[in-house]
């Protein structure tokens, strides 16, 4: 089989058809990142002590396209534990941990993944389908995307996939009430033991993690404006104000504007938002949530970050155009000077702050986010084993895998919990029970 060139002609370290990375030399770091991460995801590690000696992924491949961090790492091993062959590519251009991407191949694992992917982004994502997957596990979409796009013979046989996160999600029941999804998907970013933790917590401290990694300043007394109430921004505006912040949450949608206020929070258009917010962090999912106008009306020295899973948020090619220079500043920090002497600091290329400029959601909530993953492909697999396939749709996980995943999680941290008695459980399905 022919192997395509890279769209880059930077160095690196490759061997086409197994890997495609920056430097193979940065393993043992990886390595050691990578026991960071088991050592703090207890559930997902049982889950691949579970499932290592039946191996029930023997025979089928998996295509991967996410986050390729320390946490993803421990993902990706427990999946080949249990007898997978795995492929995978980063979801973002500046998500990758090279370090971890090193690590996975010198274990021969096929990963086509570095930190600044820009030119080889999808060149990456198709060689995770050369290998003709089984499964698909994507997060925001991209890799189903080019599956149905690029090869809709590959995307007809495939048993199913998963989605990681609320972008992909979005992206693909669009796809799916047009009637143009090929195979059913599992919405794993609905799981309650996924948004309502991963999304809120994990984002929240992430986000202020890269914030306070790329810039350094006292977010105490800050007027800090969050575009966007969901669980993603209610988790960042949550630790903004843990750290002294004065928060303002700017929204399009009444309820969750609604819910802002009843937090106690200030919620304003963002055409008021802009003249006084000294950092602004967009949640949206949606493009041009801070443009032209938006920069014109800003003060000197406020800060611009986003942590949406795209980079079409802040809309910098507008700010550009407003630009008399503009310099790296510190590591995902950039300074941009408009002409009328005003500065704007652009945190991460407007991409996800949280991983461009820190490390991601910390281990300990992605173990469930990730046992969610492993569960949900491994329902996939026995359905397929039974003869049997999932509606053609986006689904969600079936809603004893919520509770599974919950109770271990507690088990872990030594927590206990009650139980319904008998009587209890009668009395919940009595109808006729009244006053």
């Amino acid at each position: 089989m022919s192997y395509p060139p890279r769209h880059s002609q930077e160095p690196l370290d490759e061997k086409p058809g197994q890997y495609c990375i920056r430097n193979l030399s940065l393993s043992e770091e990886g390595f050691k990142l990578i026991e960071w991460a088991e050592s703090h995801m207890p559930v997902l590690m049982e889950l691949r002590r579970r499932y290592s000696d039946s191996k029930p992924f023997a025979g089928y491949h998996i295509a991967g396209c996410l986050h390729v961090t320390k946490e993803t790492a421990v993902l990706i091993r427990a999946f080949a534990a249990a007898g997978a062959e795995v492929s995978w590519s980063g979801c973002n251009p500046l998500s990758t941990n090279d370090a971890v991407a090193a690590a996975l191949a010198a274990e021969g694992l096929r990963i086509f993944a570095r930190h600044g992917n820009t030119e080889d982004f999808y060149w990456c994502i198709e060689r995770t389908l050369d290998c003709q997957p089984h499964l698909a596990l994507d997060d925001g979409a991209d890799l189903i995307t080019t599956t149905h796009e690029k090869y809709p013979e590959l995307a007809a046989r495939l048993i199913g996939g998963t989605e990681e996160t609320t972008t992909g999600v979005n992206r693909l029941r669009a796809r799916a009430r047009q009637g143009k999804l090929a195979f059913p998907v599992i919405a794993v970013n609905d799981a309650e033991t996924k948004w309502d933790f991963d999304n809120v917590y994990g984002t929240g401290q992430s986000t202020i993690d890269g914030i306070l990694r790329a810039t350094s300043v006292m977010l105490a007394g800050k007027i800090f404006v969050v575009a966007g109430y969901g669980h993603c921004g209610s988790g960042v505006a949550r630790r903004a104000r843990g750290m002294g912040a004065r928060v303002i949450v700017t929204e399009v949608h009444p309820t969750a504007a609604l819910k802002a206020v009843l937090e106690g929070y200030e919620v304003l258009p963002m055409d008021e938002a802009a003249r006084i917010g000294d950092i602004f962090c967009t949640a949206t999912g949606m493009r041009d949530v801070i443009r032209r106008h938006h920069f014109e009306l800003m003060k000197d020295g406020a800060i611009l970050c986003n942590t949406g899973h795209y980079d079409v948020e802040i809309n910098l090619l507008e700010l550009e155009e407003m630009v008399l220079r503009k310099r790296e500043l510190r590591p995902n920090c950039t300074e941009y000077v408009l002409r009328d002497g005003k500065r704007l600091y652009v945190l991460a290329q407007g991409r996800l702050v949280n991983l461009a400029a820190a490390e991601g959601h910390p281990s300990e909530v992605m173990d469930m986010s990730f046992a969610n993953q492993f569960l949900a492909h491994l329902h996939l697999v026995e359905l397929h084993k039974q003869g049997k396939r999932l509606p053609i749709d986006v689904l969600p996980i079936p809603p004893e895998q919520d509770e599974l995943v919950a109770r271990m999680k507690l088990e872990t941290m030594g927590i206990r919990i009650d139980e319904l008695t008998p009587e209890q459980l009668r009395y919940r399905s009595n109808y006729l029970a009244g006053t």
